[in-house]
This record gives C-alpha cells, structure tokens and sequence, in this order.
C-alpha cells in the first residue's frame, strides 16, 4: 500500500510540481536578478559555481550528512522526517567550519548579487548552514518565514524588529535579510524542491496551515534548477520543504547574510586561526561569526544543535 502510495506522488509530482515560467538567469542578468528578487522575494541564478566547486560542495554536504545520519538511523530528521538542518545538526549552528562552506563565501558574484540587493558591500554573515531531505521524505513542511517580530527573551534570543507605535512590521521595511542556498546537485519536480509563494516577503496575511493551504502553493515549487546554481532568497517570504520522492538526497547548502542596518545575535561559526587564512573579503563578511583568539571553538555533529 506504501509503494502505491509513493508511486501516486511521484506521478502527481512529476505532471505538476514547479513553478510555471521558472526564470531562470545568468550571471550576466545581475540587474534582472535584483529586480526579480526584490519583485518575488527570491530568484535563481545559474552557472555560479564551476563543475569543481559544485563537485566539491556536493561531496561535503555528503560527508556532513553521514556524520549527522550516523546519529539518527531512525531517520526522524530535526525538521521533520527525513529532513535536517546543517546548522541544527551543528554545535556552532553553522558550517562555516568546513572548508565547502568557505568556498561559497569566496564567490566574487554572490559577493556582488548581495551587495547590490542591499545597496551596500558593508553586509554581514550571520551563519553558513542549509538544509538536505532524504528520500522518503513524504510530508509537506509548513509554510513559515525566517524572521519575524518582536518576541519576549523568554521565546526566542531573536526579537528581529519592533515599533514602538505598532504601525510598522518588519515586512514594511528594505529586505533586512538574505538567504543565498547553493545547488550541489539537479533540484527536480521529485527530490525535495522548496515550494515558495513569491511577493509574499511583504504580505501581512496569516500564512495559511498545511490544512488550509491550496494546492497550486505546494506546486509552487523552485524547480527544475541545474546543479552549480544559487537560489537567493528574501527570508520573509513564504516557503516550505516539499517530498522528497527520488533516489538520492537533495542539499541545499546557504549563507545566510544580515543588511548592514541589521543585526541578531550571531554564534561564533570559525576558529580564530582558521578565519584569518580566508581572503580579507571573506575576513570582513564573516567577522561576527569567528571566535575570540583565546576560545577553542568545538564544533561536531548533533541533532538538535544547542
């Protein structure tokens, strides 16, 4: 009865799944890229990395993800079945300990990208994480946004933006966030695309639970996309992990980046040697994720990073 149902879902998927008109850009199109971007709350751009750094990254992520499976051979995930967080699999909450994440930040063109989106080069790291699905992920993540309002310290270390008036909210303001995951393999109709609901960075709306949600919102999936691509991503928009009904995991490694007028609590991510063999560029973009030279930084794998 499970292989039917499986077989179901691929057949649904593989008929339907994807957004329509998927505008795919190249590095050329960096004007159309800020515009689509700042239009849908996220944009793909193909041909960013080489096949040796997508080849490369692809290995890492493998590597990562079997030292955090190896925890977990009951696969419930720590997003959901079959689904994990690089930086929630992390005692640093991040990655940028391993050197296929320091390659992401050594792109002169995401460099670029995110400078224009923001209007400045003067942005922040704030950690190098990502997501990966395994096969016989079957359920729909729910709809959530990346940031949001104020929270008691008691909920959350996070408390992103408050108006003191209550007439303004966070999705009223410049993009104060930016989310760049790279694609070390093929993002297909079957292995796990994320399903986002473009213009809704800046909507007020209830985002709607899986029970309410329609049925053209879990198609609208970001796919197909090649491998060696980015996906650049407005956190306040919409978005969810989707089933994952294909042979092989599917990883999204990110960098995720903080407006230059914008800032959250940051953990430290790389030991201080280590940060001072990056480039000086590199230096800069991460220079609230390194640790103090005297703090040894301890990093590993874990399921639920604290």
């Amino acid at each position: 009865m499970v292989e039917l149902d499986i077989a179901a879902i691929r057949a649904h998927l593989a008929a339907n799944n994807g957004l329509k008109g998927l505008d795919v850009l190249r590095p050329a199109d960096m004007a159309r890229a800020v515009e689509l971007f700042r239009r849908d709350g996220f944009v793909v751009i193909a041909d960013v990395l080489n096949p040796e750094q997508t080849d490369f990254l692809k290995r890492g992520c493998d590597e990562v993800a079997a030292e955090i499976l190896a925890l977990d051979t009951a696969r419930n995930g720590n997003r959901g079945s079959h689904r994990y967080s690089f930086g929630g699999s992390s005692l640093t909450r991040s990655q940028l300990h391993r050197p296929e994440w320091q390659m992401m930040l050594e792109v002169p063109f995401v460099d670029d990208l995110v400078s224009a989106i923001f209007g400045s080069p003067h942005y922040a790291l704030r950690a190098a994480s990502g997501d990966f699905c395994l096969p016989g992920a079957l359920g729909y993540q729910p709809l959530h946004s990346d940031v949001g309002d104020w929270r008691s310290t008691e909920q959350s270390p996070f408390s992103a933006f408050v108006d003191p008036r209550g007439q303004m909210t966070v999705r009223d303001l410049p993009c104060p966030y930016v989310c760049v995951n790279f694609l070390p393999q093929d993002i297909t109709p079957l292995n796990g695309p994320t399903r986002q609901i473009a213009g809704t960075q800046h909507s007020r709306a209830p985002i709607p639970t899986l029970e309410d949600e329609p049925e053209w919102m879990r198609l609208s999936t970001v796919c197909p996309a090649p491998a060696g691509a980015i996906m650049v991503r407005d956190v306040r928009a919409w978005h969810g992990g989707t089933p994952n009904v294909s042979d092989e995991m599917r990883a999204i490694p990110n960098l995720e980046f903080y407006a230059p007028w914008f800032h959250e609590p940051i953990v430290p991510g790389i030991g201080f040697a280590e940060h001072k063999q990056l480039s000086s560029r590199a230096q800069y973009l991460s220079r609230f994720c390194v640790a103090d030279s005297g703090a040894p930084l301890v990093t590993g794998a874990t399921l639920w990073a604290p």
